[in-house]
């Protein structure tokens, strides 16, 4: 049966949605509808891990392999606190340009014959005529905004102030680098993801951020201080900027109710967000574009077949945003642990994510993260106590009139 797919927002999601279903069965009809023209995308590079690469590599080898070419790698981690330095291996990450990443998926669904349509704007009064709308524009979806009482939507906005900038520094490594100033500590992640290439986030508490005058100064002013509190890790490569301006934020963490409408379905930042600092945002649009495929393909009818999709990505969310907001919280407390010795302090920023560490003194929680290492009846505990205060942390946050 041939289906008629609109896919609103291209991103991403959307444009690897657009692949696996045409995939699936060429005879699909398919368009894709970005608001912005071509090549005018925003941001800097993306993260994803090993694992990823290997699930694309299932869905379809030829974007995969393109994907995989254009990435840069990195297995080891560095934190830099002030002029303390501790480096550590662990997982193999990938960093690729968001605009190389959606020229591979944009060329790849064009060669399956998908329709692209760029500077057309779809607005919530006039959704295209089609079988199945996809709702993958972003955290500001237009589409589920008209329908924020259905699908129960909730935008919470985090403490800290963070910006995303760009820099001609190749992080060889994920970094990260601490910086104590007379108004507090200021931060920044750095990655790499090309050959001159990095992204980097800075991250401050909001005093900090007002009395370094960053809510004051103009964005050349205020990246030339930032370029002198981090030019340890820069080495004198400069930071940038997006044409049009980079402002300063709040992380905003979206969730929603439910994910479908009767033929409308969200797909991506659309349905969730997840905090920057876990870096899973690229992934997670991905898994969803490879989990509504897989619903529609094996479900002929289409309220069944979004159900499944639904109940299968929340599900996968709940760890992730558990550990997401874990890990914002993280930095908003780090007073607690910046003054830990340096390998106790980068072992508690790989616990982050953790549900118990909040409440456990940091050095009896590394004492203890220690031992269970080592003793598998303390692993066993560790595994089973933490879903525990998550849940009851997260039943007293959701609870009505608290």
């Amino acid at each position: 049966m041939c289906v008629k797919v609109a896919c609103v927002g291209g991103g991403p999601a959307g444009l690897y949605l657009s692949i696996l279903l045409k995939r699936q069965d060429p005879s699909h009809d398919i368009t894709v509808y970005e608001r912005d023209p071509e090549g005018s995308t925003y941001g800097w590079g993306v993260t994803y891990w090993r694992g990823l690469l290997d699930r694309l590599h299932e869905q379809d080898p030829e974007s995969a392999r393109a994907l995989g070419a254009h990435s840069v790698r990195w297995r080891d981690g560095v934190a830099h606190v002030g002029d303390r330095t501790t480096r550590h291996s662990g997982d193999e990450g990938h960093g690729i340009g968001r605009h190389r990443l959606l020229e591979i998926l944009a060329a790849r669904a064009r060669d399956l014959g998908v329709r692209l349509e760029y500077a057309r704007e779809i607005t919530a009064a006039g959704p295209p005529e089609a079988d199945l709308v996809v709702a993958a524009d972003g955290v500001g979806s237009e589409l589920r905004t008209r329908r924020a009482a259905h699908f129960g939507t909730r935008l919470t906005a985090g403490r800290n102030r963070y910006l995303w900038l760009g820099t001609t520094k190749a992080f060889d490594a994920f970094t990260f680098a601490f910086v104590e100033t007379a108004h507090g500590w200021i931060w920044c992640y750095g990655y790499g993801y090309g050959p001159d290439r990095g992204t980097c986030v800075v991250e401050c508490a909001p005093e900090t951020w007002t009395g370094l005058g960053l809510d004051r100064v103009g964005e050349a002013r205020g990246r030339a201080l930032l370029e002198q509190l981090f030019a340890g890790v820069l080495e004198g490569h400069p930071l940038l900027g997006r044409p049009g301006g980079t402002p300063w934020q709040t992380f905003r963490t979206l969730t929603n109710r439910t994910w479908h409408h009767g033929n409308l379905v969200l797909l991506g930042d659309a349905a969730h967000t997840t905090h920057y600092s876990i870096g899973a945002g690229t992934t997670l649009a991905l898994e969803d574009a490879i989990a509504l495929a897989t619903a529609l393909r094996e479900h002929s009818a289409l309220p069944q077949a979004l159900a499944h999709y639904e109940r299968e990505r929340t599900a996968a969310l709940l760890p992730v945003q558990s550990a997401a907001r874990y890990s914002a919280q993280w930095y908003e407390n780090l007073p607690r642990y910046i003054h830990l010795p340096p390998e106790r302090m980068f072992a508690l920023l790989g616990q982050r994510h953790s549900p118990l560490l909040p409440h456990v003194p940091p050095q009896l929680y590394y004492r203890l993260d220690r031992a269970a290492g080592r003793l598998e009846p303390l692993r066993r505990f560790k595994r089973w106590l933490g879903p525990k205060v998550a849940g009851t942390v997260q039943a007293r946050t959701l609870s009505p009139g608290e």
